[in-house]
């Protein structure tokens, strides 16, 4: 697997336009959700996790998109749909296990898991979007084009030059 290339000028790639693609990594999880353009800013605009109903309504536009992009052929496209649908996954479970959003104390210690963690608004949010992301990251077509994009860019990565490790891996 390729990794994520954080060392690329996220402000100034367009990642619609075709001589750009093959800078696109699919990473692990959520990796660059929020930088590829202009994808990113599309899709932040449908995402929401606060309520059960805001995450309904949230999930169903993210997978409409998600199944437009499949239809136009835009794995760019399909791939950061699945990783927004991931990040409301993630995001809710991370509110309903910790309603303060903060996971660690001033210490660095984990926080106590919250007692109704299974039950909030947030517990179901999640479990809203686990569905949608699952039917997407499920998807036969998307698992075929996913496979040939991981392909391609072990062949892309052969001929672009090295980038330097993200910080936290120095």
């Amino acid at each position: 697997m390729v990794e994520f290339d954080y060392s690329l000028d996220y402000k100034t790639l367009d990642f619609t336009e075709q001589e750009n693609r093959k800078f696109y990594r699919i990473g692990r999880g959520e990796q660059g959700v929020l930088l590829v353009q202009p994808y990113s800013a599309q899709l932040c605009l449908f995402w929401r996790f606060k309520t059960p109903q805001e995450a309904q309504v949230s999930a169903e536009t993210l997978s409409t998109k998600f199944y437009e992009y499949m239809s136009e052929g835009d794995f760019v496209g399909m791939d950061m749909c699945r990783k927004f649908l991931e990040m409301g996954f993630t995001r809710a479970r991370r509110y309903a296990n910790h309603h303060s959003g903060r996971k660690y104390d001033k210490n660095g210690e984990i926080r106590p898991q919250e007692t109704d963690h299974a039950t909030c608004c947030y517990a179901e949010s999640a479990k809203i979007f686990k569905m949608y992301r699952d039917g997407a990251a499920n998807d036969p077509i998307y698992k075929a084009a996913r496979k040939r994009w991981r392909d391609a860019e072990c062949q892309w990565a052969k001929c672009l030059p090295n980038p330097p490790l993200p910080p936290w891996k120095r």
